[in-house]
């Protein structure tokens, strides 16, 4: 039987007032434990199918608290999108930053605005409308992108260390090694293996069954959270879900730390101080960027499911959604003498002038 939109907009009525009386997840109405998954054997005879979901995000905070939340993530999310709007427009206009590092910074700055923009818009109704729920289908397509852009990221910034390793370690051999066509297939390589991944864990989750259950406790529709809500067993999807993550998150860390390894040891050997600052200069932005992303992304996906707590999942999501798409213009930008140079000269001002 297919739960019918009154019913549910009750059950959803009825769990608002309980947890912004409460502020917490008790909801009046309802046993706590209605909202784990259940196995097979468990299920009730009568249970119904869930068509909708509702987020948990913002519901237990007042609406001073959500008010306050609005503004600091729409403005995280307006600077985000205006530093990558810049960030692309300056390396696709001056032709000192047609290299192959911005290349890959300006494909890392588009691929983290469309992160951006899969998840915040939803994010930020969600403080202002608490009540808004999300269908199955837009549930699917909002992870579909969300895991699409994400593992993008990921091997972006592999082929950023990868680019980092040829410049320091093979500088003659480095215009032949990362021509043109290289760089497209690092980057097409890059997004088909994000389609490819999202498609496998989006087609497996949403193949199974929803009954009863229909609180998502994150502010965005994440594997985590969706797979406590099922009501069949989820172990090959625990299995595909930990396959994935360590093909993403240690693979491409492994790959960058080995680069990093030899960038050090190349470094080490050179004579002038003045060389080693530059090439040390080269790389310090790209590894800002790849400590954050990668933490967080590890201690949300990596942790062990007994150690695992959606609260503090959802804090460090806040980190990785918000904060680190940011991070990009401001560490390429402040940190990138290249870059600084390239905004004065489309100010129209010597870069000397800067200094």
């Amino acid at each position: 039987m297919v739960l019918g939109y009154s019913f549910l907009g009750c059950q959803q009525l009825e769990l608002i007032n309980g947890l912004e009386e409460e502020g917490n997840r008790n909801i009046v109405g309802y046993q706590h434990d209605s909202f784990k998954p259940r196995p097979p054997s468990l299920l009730k005879p009568n249970s119904t199918a869930v068509t909708e979901f509702l987020f948990e995000g913002f519901l237990s905070f007042s609406w001073q608290h959500r008010l306050g939340f609005f503004v600091l993530f729409l403005t995280l999310y307006l600077l985000t999108l205006f530093g990558s709007v810049i960030i692309v427009t300056v390396i696709h206009l001056d032709r000192h930053l047609y290299t192959p590092m911005y290349f890959f910074l300006s494909m890392l700055s588009i691929s983290e605005t469309c992160y951006s923009v899969a998840i915040i818009p939803c994010m930020l109704s969600g403080p202002l409308s608490p009540h808004q729920p999300i269908s199955i289908q837009g549930c699917a397509t909002q992870l579909f992108f969300c895991l699409t852009f994400g593992i993008n990221n990921c091997f972006l910034l592999t082929a950023m260390g990868y680019d980092c390793y040829v410049a320091i370690c093979n500088p003659l051999q480095y215009s032949v090694i990362m021509a043109k066509e290289s760089c497209i297939q690092l980057a097409s390589g890059s997004l088909g293996i994000g389609l490819g991944m999202a498609i496998v864990q989006v087609t497996s989750l949403f193949g199974l069954s929803f009954c009863d259950a229909f609180v998502i406790s994150h502010f965005f529709c994440d594997m985590r959270p969706l797979l406590k809500l099922t009501c069949t067993d989820t172990t090959v999807n625990e299995i595909i879900n930990f396959v994935v993550s360590v093909f993403v998150l240690i693979l491409p860390m492994g790959l960058v730390f080995i680069s990093y390894v030899l960038i050090i040891s190349t470094n080490l050997k050179i004579v002038s101080a003045e060389c080693q600052k530059k090439a040390f200069a080269t790389c310090a932005s790209h590894l800002t960027v790849i400590i954050i992303h990668y933490g967080c992304a590890s201690i949300i996906y990596l942790k062990p499911k007994s150690q695992s707590s959606l609260g503090q999942d959802r804090l460090i999501s806040v980190t990785n959604t918000v904060i680190t798409p940011l991070l990009n213009p401001v560490v390429y930008s402040l940190r990138n003498k290249k870059v600084k140079d390239a905004l004065c000269r489309a100010r129209g001002k010597s870069p000397s002038s800067s200094q």
